[in-house]
């Protein structure tokens, strides 16, 4: 599906992002901050720290494979780093003569 979309040129459009978000969404970008641990079932589950409590760990998925919960922490990273990424504006993938 495609998105299009009109940038003011007067004014933005876009909501503004809260200093708490874009902090989370560092946190969760940051590959350090997630482990998988192995439940007793036999399954893997990722889980994050908690940016306010060091301490404190937030179950996010459960996979059947060790492959697949790696996959899932990957593609988590990779997301909320397009997140950060994506702030800083629209960037040029392609122009046209």
């Amino acid at each position: 599906m495609t998105y299009i979309y009109y940038r003011s040129t007067t004014g933005t459009t876009e909501p503004k992002i809260s200093e708490t978000q874009i902090n989370e969404w560092k946190h969760l970008a940051d590959k350090k901050n997630w482990r998988i641990t192995q439940l007793a079932n036999g399954y893997y589950q990722t889980e994050v720290n908690s940016p306010n409590d060091e301490k404190k760990w937030v179950d996010v998925t459960r996979r059947e494979t060790m492959e697949g919960a790696e996959a899932a922490v990957e593609t988590s990273v990779e997301h909320f780093s397009k997140k950060i990424e994506f702030m800083k504006g629209p960037k040029v993938v392609k122009t046209f003569k």
